[in-house]
């Protein structure tokens, strides 16, 4: 007769952030300064208009990186399952370092365009190693909180690094770039010094057979779909955003300044948040978030002053902090260990598929009505939300497969 073991009891979050072995603390480490020096990406678009790039020609370019990620997570995904995590951080960073050098050197679209398709494909590739590394490191009961610690690490390099590169690109943009590969060369540094050498000992399984549990996954299936939805409207903030803000006549510091603000909020708020959303279904908690941030985005329809761009930013930060710890919790719990890397590829996929669709269609609504554009966003969220919700009835516990770990030679 077999006896069926209660879930963990939720301990006390100091406790709970105490128990978080080394390596953990380290990656956070890691991807606070990759993020803190992510200068490049949300002034892209500002950067391209300002050397005489026409917005079309610009969301063009950003889109090209929207491409790439979508290449950065299968690879990425499938490295992470392969030569290991913290080998594929490595390669990413070392690999995105020399890239962006490049990319500050580019002169036609055609070479800017082919370029940050290849910062993003080599710069966005340690995703799913991370997260799978995180998965591997803590228990399942643990993994919002895990998630949530990530996303605050993420969220502190966003909410600085953004204003210092406003700072940086009032003196020089050529800067920027060379900013972003120093810091990804520390997180080289710091992954191939700190970080350990672990994989679950289930044998991988080959692609043929993810791809065959993946495709047959239809709790996968919904979360992806919702989230390439999502991922339409919220990839607006780092493209037409910044254009919204200085068509309005504020400066790139006030653009800045609003992206710091969601990091900051983060930082303060989001773990404490987490301890409330954790106790919910996490497909309900996803929608909620999915809804507010369709609503904070619909609110630039008439929300035109930097008091109320402030409120946009905090309605739509609700939202992400809300949905996004509890969702990649829930997707790298959906996965069985020996194909972790590859569903948080796959999923990452979906976020970055509407990545590479989202600057392109969001400069050509705002190009021909901006008010069309906050619209559609907030159908988009809509969409999103009915989609996750969907003939939902799991149970608050989410379903885990877990597996003991072992070191190896990466």
């Amino acid at each position: 007769m077999s006896t069926t073991h209660p879930p963990p009891q939720p301990q006390p979050l100091l406790s709970t952030l105490r128990s978080f072995p080394r390596p953990v603390w380290v990656l956070f480490a890691g991807v606070f300064l990759n993020k803190f020096g992510t200068f490049v990406v949300p002034f892209l678009t500002i950067y391209l208009t300002r050397r005489g790039f026409s917005a079309t020609e610009a969301g063009m370019a950003f889109g090209a990186y929207g491409v790439g990620r979508i290449a950065a997570a299968l690879l990425g995904g499938q490295l992470a399952d392969t030569i290991g995590r913290r080998n594929t951080i490595l390669v990413s960073m070392l690999s995105t370092a020399v890239i962006m050098l490049l990319l500050s050197q580019a002169e036609s679209l055609l070479a800017i365009t082919l370029l940050t398709a290849c910062v993003s494909l080599t710069g966005e590739m340690y995703v799913p190693a991370c997260a799978a590394m995180l998965a591997d490191l803590t228990p399942p009961h643990q993994r919002v909180t895990t998630f949530s610690t990530y996303r605050m690490a993420f969220n502190a390099g966003w909410a600085f690094g953004p204003a210092a590169a406003a700072f940086i690109a009032a003196h020089s943009f050529t800067w920027l770039f060379i900013g972003d590969a120093i810091t990804s060369l520390l997180f080289a540094v710091i992954a191939w010094r700190w970080l350990p050498k672990v994989r679950s000992t289930t044998k991988e399984a080959g692609w043929s057979e993810a791809v065959s549990v993946i495709v047959r996954d239809g709790r996968f299936r919904q979360v992806a779909l919702a989230t390439l939805f999502i991922g339409l409207a919220l990839h607006q903030v780092v493209s037409t955003f910044g254009l919204h803000v200085t068509s309005l006549g504020f400066s790139d510091a006030t653009y800045g300044t609003l992206l710091s603000f969601n990091g900051l909020l983060v930082l303060c708020c989001e773990l404490s948040l987490t301890r409330v959303t954790s106790r919910y279904p996490a497909r309900l908690m996803m929608a909620t978030g999915y809804l507010l941030m369709g609503l904070a985005l619909t609110l630039n329809l008439v929300f035109h002053t930097v008091p109320t761009l402030f409120v946009v930013m905090a309605v739509l930060t609700l939202g992400e902090m809300i949905f996004a710890p509890v969702a990649t919790a829930y997707v790298s719990s959906l996965a069985p260990a020996n194909m972790r890397g590859r569903y948080i590829g796959g999923w990452a996929m979906a976020n970055s598929l509407s990545m590479a669709l989202a600057p392109n269609l969001g400069m050509a609504l705002f190009g021909w009505k901006p008010a069309a554009l906050w619209m559609a966003c907030g159908v988009t969220a809509l969409l999103a939300a009915i989609t996750i919700v969907r003939n939902s009835s799991e149970r608050r516990t989410i379903p885990t497969v877990a597996a003991p770990l072992t070191a190896r030679s990466d």
